[in-house]
């Protein structure tokens, strides 16, 4: 722990102007948590589950696992690392019994040891991969089960873990179970260290989810709010990326309304630049004092296209599936950036006609699937506007494609219950009472 701890405090000394700027400018919040401070728990009454989700997206994969080890009689602690992590799961959990949202520890030895000391948890799932060493070792010492649950290691980061190697296999080696979406991912694990018997392929948890709907309430008010003309062809873009915005500007043309959310908040002003006289969703429809024009409006009063009939900014975080649910077309950003793509489940499974770029390495296991099933397109930044012209001039195509993807969906679900029956029986080979998950009995 002593290295570890040397090899922290000497990076934070040396980056310490530029982590001091980047705290300032992304105006973080909860220190005190990631010192490891708060309020201390009491012992539990029947078993503790620690769950480590990162961020957003890590948040929404282990929704549906939370419910289930809190059926089970279990109480879940939910702590995350980013700010937006924390907003999210502080949405879904605030005021859920048996429920605790929190802040995850940096990596030092005194700030583990004080977070553990407060949560005393029975046993910790982390999820994707997120292994500290400090945190590992501590959990260790304390004879706390810890295991990975929707466990992934894309290939890129597998290429940065290796250099490190020989540091971290003891890390890995510590897991007691290591769920993993995909046999890929199995085998970089157990080249990182994980016990070969302690690997298990359970699935994607994202599959669970995606919820299958016609409607999602609430996306009636959103449109009203924010302008959005229903009579009129909508585009909704997802976790976009730097240079995303402007891209779809142009594809999108003055004829067809577009909507873009941004992955991270610090990125909202860009986005706004990219998308002129867009409505923000922070300001409603009362912007500069006026709804914003929709693209008939524009083209009556012989706007200029580029000063954006119909241009939509989402700058909020948690309302990414009620916009999706407004779209007839939905693009998946980070995959025409360089930014190995987001998760496109939730649009398929709302019945979207969904479409992807090039860059899908840390989704490539599920865009493969929707592709292979013809429930998904991909395509490239040239190509982008002639695929949204016509599949918004093809109803029929767009229905098709969104049935299949449903399809394709509904047959790789079931790994929530997979990795909530690990857990369980990490509590019980911990001496731990516990009643099985609901969701488990149907597997």
């Amino acid at each position: 722990m002593l290295l570890f701890d040397l090899a922290y405090v000497s990076l934070a000394i040396l980056g310490s102007p530029w982590f001091i700027y980047d705290a300032i400018r992304r105006r973080r919040r909860g220190w005190a948590g990631r010192l490891g401070r708060g309020n201390a728990l009491g012992p539990s009454a029947g078993n503790r589950v620690l769950i480590h989700a990162v961020s957003v997206g890590e948040v929404n994969a282990v929704r549906l696992l939370v419910g289930m080890l809190r059926d089970g009689g279990a109480e879940v602690v939910v702590c995350t690392t980013t700010d937006t992590g924390f907003a999210r799961a502080s949405h879904l959990w605030d005021g859920t019994t048996g429920v605790l949202v929190v802040r995850y520890p940096l990596d030092l030895s005194v700030c583990v040891n004080r977070f553990l000391d407060r949560m005393r948890p029975d046993c910790v799932a982390l999820a994707e991969l997120e292994l500290w060493p400090n945190f590992m070792r501590a959990c260790g010492q304390r004879g706390v089960p810890v295991c990975v649950v929707n466990g992934r290691l894309s290939a890129r980061s597998f290429r940065r873990y290796r250099w490190a190697r020989l540091l971290l296999f003891p890390t890995f080696a510590a897991l007691r179970v290591a769920a993993v979406q995909d046999e890929d991912y199995a085998q970089r694990f157990r080249l990182m260290g994980a016990h070969t018997d302690r690997v298990r392929v359970t699935g994607n948890m994202k599959w669970d989810t995606a919820q299958i709907s016609d409607e999602v309430p609430g996306a009636d008010d959103l449109a009203r709010e924010m302008g959005v003309d229903r009579s009129l062809p909508l585009v909704v873009a997802g976790s976009t990326g730097p240079g995303e915005e402007a891209l779809l500007h142009q594809a999108c043309g003055s004829a067809v309304q577009l909507l873009c959310a941004p992955r991270k908040p610090e990125r909202f002003a860009e986005a706004a630049r990219a998308l002129p006289g867009c409505s923000r969703r922070t300001a409603g429809v009362a912007q500069v004092g006026k709804v914003p024009a929709s693209p008939r409006e524009a083209r009556q009063s012989g706007a200029e296209s580029d000063q954006c009939a119909g241009r939509f900014l989402l700058d909020t975080i948690g309302e990414l599936r009620r916009a999706y649910s407004l779209a007839d077309v939905v693009v998946i950003g980070r995959s025409f950036a360089p930014m190995h793509g987001s998760d496109m489940m939730e649009p398929i499974a709302l019945g979207k006609a969904t479409v992807v770029g090039p860059n899908c390495s840390d989704f490539a296991s599920a865009a493969e699937a929707l592709e292979r099933g013809g429930g998904l397109i991909r395509t490239t930044a040239c190509e982008l506007s002639e695929v949204i012209k016509r599949l918004l001039g093809s109803p029929d195509e767009r229905r098709a494609l969104a049935g299949a993807g449903r399809k394709v969906i509904r047959d790789h679900q079931g790994a929530t219950g997979r990795n909530c029956q690990i857990i369980q029986s990490l509590l019980a080979g911990a001496g731990k009472p516990s009643r099985d998950c609901k969701a488990c009995a149907h597997e």
